[in-house]
C-alpha cells in the first residue's frame, strides 16, 4: 500500500539545449532524444519540423549521451533534474500547455505492506494531504481509461488554495494528429470519483478506440 504521498514537486518538463536556445528557436531538423510517446505526440502535433530519437537510461545517462551527440536537445522532467542536483542544464522549463505532463508527474510515494502498521504509523505523517487527493484522481483516471506503457496518455489535477481540486487530461494519436481534451472540477466529488468523471468524459470522445489502436 501507499502510506503516503510527499508533497508533489515540479510537474513540468524542461528543454536541454547545449547551445542554450528555446523550444521556439530551434531550427528544422533538430533530434529531440525522448523515449515518451506523451512527449514524441506533442512535439509532432505543435512542431512538426523537429525530429524525436528514442533516448533511454537515467537522466545522467541522458545527459551523457547528449554530449556525445546522440541528439541535438532533451526533454527530462525538471524534477528529476532538481533531484540530482542538475538544474544547471536546464535551457527552458515548458507550461503544462506546452507539454501537458504525465499522470503522476513529480510524485513521490512512500509504499509498504498493508499489515506493516509500524512502518505506516512512523511515515504516514510525512504525507501532503493536497498531493494525496491530486495523485489519487489522476491514478483513478489512468484506470478507468487502461492504458498502457505505449499510450499517449497526460494529464495533471491540482488543488486549489481553496481546497477544490481540479483535473485535465488528454488523449493523442502517437502522431499528435487526433487530441482528445477533457478537464472538469471536483465540485463536491471525491477525487477518485473525479479521475473517473475525466476518463468516461474521454471515453466518450472515442479515446478507447484511440488506446486499443496502439501496440503495446
Amino acid at each position: 500500500m501507499f502510506a503516503a504521498f510527499l508533497e508533489r514537486d515540479d510537474i513540468r518538463d524542461a528543454l536541454v539545449h547545449p547551445g542554450g536556445l528555446s523550444l521556439d528557436e530551434l531550427p528544422p531538423g533538430t533530434r529531440i532524444g525522448t523515449s515518451s510517446v506523451r512527449r514524441a505526440a506533442q512535439l509532432a502535433a505543435s512542431r512538426p519540423h523537429l525530429t524525436c530519437v528514442p533516448f533511454r537510461g537515467n537522466a545522467n545517462r541522458r545527459l551523457e549521451k547528449l554530449a556525445a551527440g546522440e541528439a541535438d536537445a532533451l526533454l527530462l522532467a525538471v524534477s528529476g533534474l532538481e533531484r540530482i542536483g542538475r538544474t544547471d542544464v536546464i535551457t527552458e522549463v515548458l507550461s503544462p500547455e506546452t507539454m501537458m505532463p504525465p499522470i503522476g508527474a513529480g510524485i513521490l510515494a512512500l509504499q509498504c505492506r498493508e499489515d506493516d502498521t509500524t512502518v505506516i504509523d512512523a511515515v504516514s505523517a510525512l504525507g501532503h494531504p493536497a498531493t494525496h487527493r491530486e495523485a489519487t484522481a489522476e491514478r483513478m483516471f489512468l484506470h478507468v481509461l487502461q492504458g498502457h506503457c505505449n499510450s499517449p496518455i497526460a494529464g495533471y489535477a491540482r488543488a486549489g488554495l481553496d481546497g477544490e481540486l481540479s483535473l485535465r487530461a488528454c488523449v493523442f494519436t502517437p502522431d499528435g494528429k487526433t487530441r482528445l481534451n477533457a478537464h472538469e472540477w471536483a465540485g463536491r466529488l471525491d477525487p477518485a470519483t473525479l479521475g473517473t468523471s475525466v476518463a468516461v468524459a474521454l471515453l466518450r470522445q472515442g479515446a478507447r478506440d484511440l488506446i486499443d489502436a496502439i501496440d503495446h
